[in-house]
């Protein structure tokens, strides 16, 4: 039990309250206690029940509870309602768009108990024929059980990561005399990952099989493994695991056989001769040593993708890729000015006490009320906190920022005047996402379009495994960000990682600057800035091109050369 997984289990017993018509006043106090934890600044795990009764809407119930979740992984209250609820609904309860009341009117009047049969009374349109469902309801129904099934056994990199370290672990120590190496798409920081393949070699390949087989941690799948190959799968999460097996020989083009994707095997490196043909030729010892006789320069692991970088190897063209070190400060961050979990001060310690030279901060404007957004006379009180932080705080910087949302027709949503106000302006869709691709579109080039417009945040808004992202034309959108002076957001979210690394390389190739922002709402959102590193690098991303790579001084100069061109032009 984690902190996270604590807060999980309480939101089901809310859930599962609301689907057995449990007394609505305690509902209310689940939930307001919920969202009082949410918003904690503290490890829930750490608390003693002394400090949990201390926060607003804890009562001595949700006390208990939290505390027999620390030691027992449930309380009696979950329980007793986890024994009157089909185990199949407790998937239907994770279907976006599908609260508890509506799966309890499912229910009771279709019987339907899991995702199978949900699929079935929606293809017979059963579904639409209830009251307040209707036609469309069911299609969206469809779309999110075929999105979610689409997804199975899908987990998103920074999810696995440490799981993945774990298994390379217990490989050293079952086989410590072995040469062992992660390979396939997690070694290429792909955004999700479908299986953990690993390459090991060694002399005693039998014993080395025999051990590894023993793990009781992996389900073995024997009928689809073969004399060099394990498959099977963990059996606490839906992960596949692969392991290859091959001699020390042949260790280094098998690792980079594996390691590569399918099309980056099948590009030719000359006239003759593919990827994958030179690699079989075993002609070299080191990594660098291969690429070194084919005339190409070193491509990194994480570009081996099929993506173009073999041309750019054969001409020398691959740029030193971006690294951390390289940021300078983080933009896109919220507070409490609006749904984040900490203060503008919280957030700029934090910033300057992780080596950082500023912070930009752009809580939600006014139209993103659900979040708190911002109205005028609340970003005035900010913008007066913002300057007394910076006389404190200098030489570190906070830079004055909002995520400003674009309506339908394109327009952010404050004046000029209020518009002018910040040194950067963070434009992004939250709403009506349904939009066709020529709609969608024009929204986003009429926003790209306003001089104020600074950064295009998560440009299609998807959130992987969750939600497809609205549809665009990224050619359209990265030629008119061109056009306009605005750079691109790689929102490093893990959820959205968005721009998406396969529209960095033509983004670059038009002068189009990218930032790697974190969309934090809390100090501990500060961590996702290497995920969007690594979406940077797979497209090639260097320092130079980097918004945050420039320091206070560079980013405050640029922020303000924009706003005088547009001054200027007034």
């Amino acid at each position: 039990m984690d902190h996270k997984t604590l807060l999980k289990k309480i939101k089901l017993s809310i859930q599962l309250m609301e689907l057995h018509d449990e007394n609505p006043f305690k509902i209310r106090s689940y939930q307001s206690a919920l969202i009082s934890l949410e918003r904690g600044d503290q490890d829930i795990m750490e608390l003693e029940n002394a400090e949990l009764a201390k926060i607003q809407g804890v009562g001595k119930s949700m006390v208990d509870a939290i505390q027999q979740l620390k030691v027992t992984d449930t309380f009696p209250f979950l329980e007793e309602l986890l024994a009157k609820t089909p185990e199949g609904i407790l998937e239907v309860l994770q279907i976006k768009g599908l609260g508890p009341k509506k799966i309890k009117i499912l229910w009771n009047e279709l019987g339907i108990t899991s995702t199978h049969e949900l699929m079935e009374a929606c293809q017979s349109g059963k579904v639409a024929k209830i009251k307040g469902f209707g036609e469309k309801t069911q299609n969206t129904i469809i779309a999110n059980l075929e999105f979610t099934a689409s997804n199975s056994g899908k987990w998103l990199y920074a999810d696995i990561e440490e799981m993945v370290a774990q298994l390379e672990e217990t490989f050293h120590v079952l086989a410590p005399s072995s040469m062992l190496a992660i390979v396939g798409d997690f070694t290429r920081k792909m955004e999700i990952i479908t299986e953990a393949e690993f390459l090991i070699a060694s002399d005693e390949l039998a014993s080395v099989k025999s051990k590894i087989k023993g793990m009781e941690s992996i389900e073995w799948i024997l009928l689809e493994s073969g004399p060099r190959t394990l498959r099977g799968k963990l059996k606490d999460i839906d992960l596949r695991v692969s392991i290859h097996f091959c001699s020390p020989e042949d260790f280094l083009w098998k690792k980079l056989s594996l390691v590569a994707a399918p099309l980056h095997l099948e590009n030719l490196v000359d006239d003759k001769e593919s990827m994958a043909r030179k690699l079989q030729k075993k002609n070299y010892v080191t990594e660098e040593e291969f690429f070194s006789i084919n005339n190409l320069q070193f491509i990194p692991a994480e570009m081996r993708e099929g993506y173009g970088e073999i041309e750019l190897a054969k001409e020398n063209k691959i740029p030193e890729l971006l690294t951390e070190k390289d940021l300078k400060g983080i933009l896109h961050n919220h507070s409490t000015y609006s749904d984040g979990k900490h203060s503008l001060r919280q957030m700029a310690e934090y910033c300057r006490e992780l080596g950082y030279e500023y912070l930009g901060i752009s809580d939600h404007s006014k139209t993103a009320f659900y979040a708190g957004g911002l109205t005028e006379d609340q970003i005035l009180k900010q913008h007066q906190e913002i300057d007394q932080l910076n006389i404190e705080m200098a030489p570190f910087r906070i830079f004055k920022g909002i995520e400003s949302d674009i309506l339908s027709d394109g327009k952010l949503d404050y004046s000029d005047e209020i518009l002018a106000s910040f040194d950067f302006i963070v434009a992004s869709v939250h709403s009506i996402l349904n939009m066709d691709v020529n709609r969608a579109t024009n929204r986003l080039i009429t926003a790209i379009e306003n001089p104020y417009t600074t950064i295009l945040g998560h440009p299609t808004g998807r959130l992987l495994l969750r939600r497809q992202g609205y549809p665009i034309d990224h050619k359209a959108i990265i030629d008119a960000c061109a056009s306009n002076n605005v750079v691109i957001e790689i929102n490093a979210n893990p959820w959205r990682l968005d721009l998406d690394w396969r529209w960095v390389s033509y983004a670059l190739e038009q002068g189009v600057m990218l930032s790697i922002n974190p969309d934090a709402h809390a100090m501990e959102g500060y961590s996702d800035m290497k995920y969007g590193v690594l979406v940077g690098r797979k497209g090639g991303l260097n320092k130079p091109m980097t918004l945050n790579a420039m320091n206070a001084d560079e980013i405050g100069n640029y922020f303000g050369a924009k706003l005088e061109k547009i001054t200027v032009k007034k």
